[in-house]
């Protein structure tokens, strides 16, 4: 219950493809989603495949709660060995393609071998073909989606590469409903190197739920809840979006500027969530069962950057603005709108984008390489770069690699802010050290969802810390972590789930969450147990790690996080006391000192 029962398995090398039930056992153990596709790529990837080869396999997973009517229920994970790091990935996304998944009649797809040529997969109430998708290749993905749902079912929902996907390029995502992006750490460059262009489903089946009385008594709850709170005063993420981020990063001097040369940025009320809104927004746009509706539909109505589109979130806004130098909101936009229909990730674009300018007002890199002036601030620049990158065209083709790749090749791999290879998200971690201790760790490289300290250390949810503390940040970095692993095994996004978590003291849990799961899958889940669930993930994500070559050594960043003093601004002199907090985090969850699971943590969670 909760769970359709079954997954598909798509081998594009024969063509074949067959209906597998889904194990009952191994859904209740890791739930779904990101926990469920960890388990089966730790069971059928060689941890050290070459990512890009055919014997990586391409994880389409939702979780239990997708699709359920459950507040949020629309999250889908792509599980897949990443081509940027190296490491696992899980790359989440929202919108309409997975419940239309779940309806479609599947918890997921596996997708094994790479096609001769271009294909794409429809699924139409449980029954799947492959079908030829030589015409589509090198389409944007606007017109992938518009053609494929005039092939199939126009009520179909799709999730479709673009040319940089197509290209290999090593930050390529997967677009699902034209503008939602599973986009971080090269998803999108796996399924181009399977010849796969895209995956079209469309279905009338509804997911089983175990207790219907109990699961709509607890969505009642929850929503009398949120609805309490927001009657008076809409929530800012309904008003403004991801990008009123910008106001608290910027007030905690944790908005990355210059390529995290500093956390505060002069002109941060040009691109904030408050202008995007008076002057470009269209409407609000909603996943599906979101009270929240937190997308931005926007227009630029004229000059050199109009058009028309989603976004951009404050991610994006972070890496293709501050971090950049350029308060130029109509080109931030335009380079966003360029990354959804090129399918690109747009926090590794900007921040790839970044090191290239601090490497050329350094002199490391000139115009002969560039083939134009590149210094902070460039809006046409940035423009012009994200276009070539998509098509690796000129020095695009070396911003494709990433800026760990790009200043490794010019002797200069320290200006590259990353961890473990994959770019920062908008958090500085010399203002906010949980969120450098969080990036540190993260299964994936840095990421700012394998939990997300900057909603206790700037938000205040559900507790404000101070975010320039470190000796309570290692137990609230494992807390965060271990619930963000359950909210994205379950299909739920993060922006609900945290306002219904339970705190005592800095100790938190996923109480409602616990409610759902159990009235949607019988799984007769404690918070013991479902806890010990997270473990189980966070866990199975490390022994992947382990086998793939990381130890303690990749849990590290920059060395500009910890030995350059922040510059100015409120987290001034502080750096990110990483080596203070890294040996706690590792015996509160139980691993050696190079960063290994002990044998008795692996016994008991049942990994060994």
């Amino acid at each position: 219950m909760g769970w359709m029962g079954k997954i598909l398995r798509v081998n594009l090398s024969d063509g074949s493809i067959k209906e597998e039930p889904l194990n009952r056992q191994e859904a209740i153990d890791y739930v779904g989603g990101r926990g469920l596709g960890t388990r089966i790529l730790l069971k059928e990837v060689n941890p050290k495949c070459d990512p890009l080869s055919e014997d990586n396999k391409l994880i389409f997973l939702t979780g239990p709660l997708t699709g359920t009517g459950a507040p949020t229920g629309s999250r889908y994970m792509v599980i897949t060995k990443s081509p940027l790091t190296g490491a696992l990935t899980c790359s989440n996304s929202g919108g309409q393609f997975p419940t239309m998944l779940k309806r479609a009649g599947f918890d997921g797809i596996i997708f094994e071998g790479k096609a001769q040529n271009p294909v794409y997969l429809w699924i139409c109430d449980g029954k799947a073909q492959l079908r030829d998708a030589g015409h589509l290749w090198g389409k944007d993905t606007h017109e992938t989606d518009n053609l494929l749902r005039n092939e199939t079912k126009k009520e179909a929902k799709t999730a479709v590469i673009g040319p940089a996907g197509e290209n290999k390029v090593l930050f390529a995502s997967i677009m699902n409903d034209k503008d939602r992006a599973a986009g971080r750490s090269g998803v999108g460059a796996v399924m181009g190197s399977k010849n796969l262009k895209g995956v079209v489903v469309y279905g009338t089946s509804r997911p089983p739920i175990h207790d219907p009385t109990g699961f709509k008594a607890v969505i009642k709850d929850v929503m009398s809840v949120f609805k309490e709170a927001t009657r008076d005063n809409p929530p800012p993420l309904r008003i403004y979006g991801t990008p009123i981020t910008s106001t608290g990063t910027q007030n905690v001097g944790a908005y990355p500027t210059r390529n995290f040369q500093q956390g505060t940025f002069e002109h941060w009320q040009d691109i904030g969530g408050e202008v995007l809104t008076e002057k470009y927004l269209v409407k609000a746009k909603a996943c599906f069962g979101c009270p929240i509706a937190c997308g931005r539909v926007t227009r630029v109505e004229n000059g050199p950057f109009k058009g028309e589109g989603e976004g951009p979130e404050y991610e994006t806004i972070y890496a293709l603005g501050s971090n950049c130098g350029i308060n130029n909101l109509e080109a931030i936009i335009k380079a966003n709108y360029i990354c959804n229909e090129m399918g690109m990730d747009t926090i590794t674009m900007g921040a790839t984008i970044a090191c290239a300018m601090e490497m050329f007002e350094r002199g490391i890199i000139d115009e002969k390489i560039v083939g134009r002036s590149l210094k902070f601030g460039d809006a046409e620049a940035l423009v012009e770069l994200v276009q070539k990158t998509a098509l690796r065209e000129g020095f695009g083709d070396q911003l494709a690699s990433g800026s760990l790749r790009l200043a490794s090749n010019y002797g200069h791999p320290e200006l590259a802010m990353v961890s473990k290879g994959q770019e920062f998200a908008g958090y500085e971690p010399r203002a906010e050290k949980g969120m450098g201790l969080a990036y540190a760790t993260s299964p994936i490289g840095a990421s700012h969802m394998r939990g997300d300290p900057a909603y206790i250390e700037i938000l205040g949810v559900p507790m404000l810390v101070d975010p320039l503390s470190w000796e309570d940040k290692p137990q609230i970095v494992k807390d965060w972590q271990d619930v963000f692993a359950i909210i994205d095994s379950a299909g739920l996004c993060v922006f609900f789930s945290v306002r219904f978590l339970v705190s005592k003291t800095k100790d938190i849990r996923p109480v409602k969450i616990l409610e759902l799961l159990n009235c949607a899958t019988g799984a007769n889940y404690t918070m013991e147990s479902l806890m010990t669930t997270a473990e189980r993930i966070i866990n199975a994500e490390r022994v992947f790690l382990v086998k793939a070559g990381f130890s303690a050594k990749d849990d590290t960043l920059p060395s500009r996080m910890l030995k350059e003093p922040m510059p100015t601004g409120p987290a001034k002199g502080h750096v990110c006391e990483l080596d203070k907090m890294l040996p706690i985090y590792y015996k509160l969850r139980n691993w050696d000192e190079n960063g290994i699971p002990k044998p008795e943590l692996l016994e008991r969670l049942r990994l060994k």
